[in-house]
């Protein structure tokens, strides 16, 4: 139902959606904040500027199988570059923000984009870099058209739509006739993935690749024209673009542009979203700040909070069982939600109906903490060259701690190793001019995931870790470090973890602390600092962080237990090249950038 007709291209969805909801409607597809105030975007709109960009375009050469690049933030310009490309039946080649111009320069030759998008000064300044070296480049768009340059080849927005208005004139029915010759078979999108080592590889999906995803996710989730979409990830990023723009797009639910993620808490409030695709992260942050906020009030307040949270627990697991929620504890849940839950949702503006998760792996008891104040956070796992996702979790039929069920069409299975395979209309061509790496991939029709697995005795399919994540200790035994680190991250003075222990004697960690909350106990303690990084070498927070691996790690084998650590003084970050832009830590950049403080725990240790 929520699906209005079959579309087996983007561009088809674009013509169908458009007109379902066009034609004089005043309703919006997208919303972005301007000034103060979230301003709308009717599906007219969208279309009207769209295929005057496509016309632009076409003007400046690009025709069917052309790659033009994007390089730019969420905004309403991203859709209409993406869709214009699309819809004359060339390629997009999406790059994150965060890319450098050494970056830039290695994609727009490896994938020979004949122009590139831009979203302002800063990104058109790294292109004006590297241009002379981009052989294929013949152009440039910037999106704020008041930070165009002079420069030879460069052009605002506003100056390629008016290119379209004239090309038009001549050529009335081109984007349609462009969109036409598109089919499921054809390149949609060349995905730079940003890995954790080497060169970046272009992997290739069809439209038949993504659609297939996009229709696999309506089959398990209604989500119709009542959606509101709050969009944060990158549109760069395949997780974003497939769930929170086609899949947003193809039912009429409208999509709303959170200003940067360090506003996403005021977003929410307000534009009171009903889904929203996020990762790990953003869940911890928010956990992080309830406990905080929970442990600042008196006694009274906080033993109302508990009390809620256990009721909430018990309603939930009730709610699950054969027997079904006794009537006195409905009503406790109904206390509740008044008094401590329906505070807490309103966070979120109140209207939320689940969370999609993926990117990384949910920690278990983030999952049961959300689930018993009444927010649903749904985890999916895939991977870029899955268009993306393998498999999820329903929203009525669901496990914390696992990644689901595999997708509609898609056919999952574990190889003698343990590693996930995944086959299905989802599964990339391959990576672009890089035979070696394809064929090492994708082999007897299969994906090699790279991630090790199992399926569990209800088919849930649960993510043990990366393959080449498994440490091997110097006494030979494996361990996976994600549910360990996944265990500590739930300490309140804990924010990020690295867990250290490949060929090594013992395991350590190297622990970046939450500095509010270590700020708040060296308050409370008396423990005089200058600045927040200063408390980093102070005894007693080492002594407090020692207390905490000790109480988290009690029921962990002993060669699973950290032995020692090194507490730092800033947090990884995607700007210092430490995480990517799905926010996993990369781990080989962490043990190169601390070597000296890993070896160091190690010094006289191990012989």
């Amino acid at each position: 139902m929520p699906i209005y007709k079959d579309f087996k291209t983007i561009p088809q969805l674009f013509f169908q959606i458009t007109r379902e909801f066009g034609i004089g409607k005043e309703r919006p597809v997208l919303k972005y904040k301007f000034d103060t105030e979230y301003t709308g975007i009717t599906y007219d709109e969208l279309f009207s500027t769209t295929e005057r960009f496509a016309n632009g375009l076409a003007s400046m050469g690009v025709k069917r199988l052309d790659k033009v690049a994007i390089i730019s933030e969420n905004r309403p310009e991203w859709v209409y570059s993406d869709m214009a490309i699309l819809g004359l039946g060339a390629i997009d080649v999406p790059l994150y923000p965060i890319s450098t111009s050494d970056t830039i320069e290695f994609i727009l030759n490896n994938s020979e984009s004949v122009g590139i998008i831009v979203s302002n000064k800063f990104q058109l300044n790294k292109v004006l870099k590297i241009r002379d070296k981009c052989k294929a480049l013949q152009f440039i768009v910037v999106m704020n058209n008041h930070e165009a340059t002079d420069d030879k080849g460069v052009y605002s927005f506003e100056s390629i739509l008016k290119k379209g208005d004239e090309f038009k004139k001549e050529n009335p029915t081109h984007f349609e006739e462009s969109a036409n010759t598109c089919n499921e078979d054809d390149l949609c999108t060349i995905i730079y993935t940003s890995g954790t080592t080497g060169e970046p590889k272009g992997v290739m999906l069809t439209h038949k690749n993504i659609v297939s995803n996009v229709k696999a996710a309506h089959e398990i989730f209604h989500i119709d024209e009542n959606d509101i979409f709050l969009s944060f990830l990158p549109l760069c990023h395949i997780f974003e673009r497939m769930a929170g723009y086609y899949t947003a797009f193809s039912c009429g639910g409208m999509i709303c542009y959170a200003e940067s993620i360090e506003k996403v808490a005021q977003n929410m409030t307000e534009i009171k979203p009903t889904i929203m695709t996020a990762v790990p992260r953003l869940f911890e942050r928010i956990y992080s700040r309830i406990k905080r906020n929970v442990e600042s009030q008196p006694p009274k307040k906080q033993k109302i909070f508990n009390w809620a949270l256990e009721v909430g627990r018990n309603y939930m697991d009730a709610k699950k069982s054969r027997d079904g929620v006794p009537i006195g504890l409905a009503l406790k849940r109904t206390l509740a939600d008044k008094l401590v839950f329906k505070k807490l949702r309103a966070r979120t503006g109140g209207n939320l109906r689940f969370f999609i998760s993926g990117g990384a792996a949910l920690a278990r008891d983030l999952g049961l903490f959300f689930e018993s104040v009444g927010l649903l956070v749904i985890e999916g796992y895939g991977l870029t060259e899955s268009s993306p996702v393998i498999s999820a979790n329903r929203l009525n039929d669901y496990k914390f701690g696992s990644v689901g069920k595999p997708m509609p069409g898609v056919e999952v299975k574990i190889a003698q190793d343990g590693e996930i395979l995944a086959s299905g209309p989802n599964i990339m061509q391959g990576y672009y001019k890089n035979k070696k790496e394809t064929e090492e991939t994708l082999k007897d029709g299969w994906l090699h995931t790279g991630d090790i697995g199992v399926f569990d005795a209800e088919g849930f399919l649960i993510i043990t870790d990366r393959k080449k994540h498994l440490f091997k200790t110097s006494g030979g035994k494996y361990i996976a470090p994600t549910p360990i680190e996944n265990m500590f991250l739930a300490s309140k003075y804990i924010d990020q973890f690295v867990l250290i222990g490949d060929r090594r004697m013992f395991l350590s960690a190297l622990i970046v602390p939450d500095f509010e909350a270590l700020q708040e106990y060296a308050d409370a303690n008396r423990i005089q600092y200058k600045d927040p990084m200063e408390l980093v070498e102070k005894k007693q927070i080492y002594e407090l962080l020692e207390k905490e691996l000790g109480q988290f790690q009690k029921n962990l084998a002993n060669f699973e237990r950290v032995r020692k650590f090194k507490v730092l003084e800033k947090p990884f970050s995607i700007e210092g090249g430490e995480m990517t832009p799905s926010l996993k830590i990369k781990r080989k950049v962490v043990e190169e950038r601390y070597s000296h403080l890993i070896e160091d725990m190690y010094k006289g240790m191990e012989g």
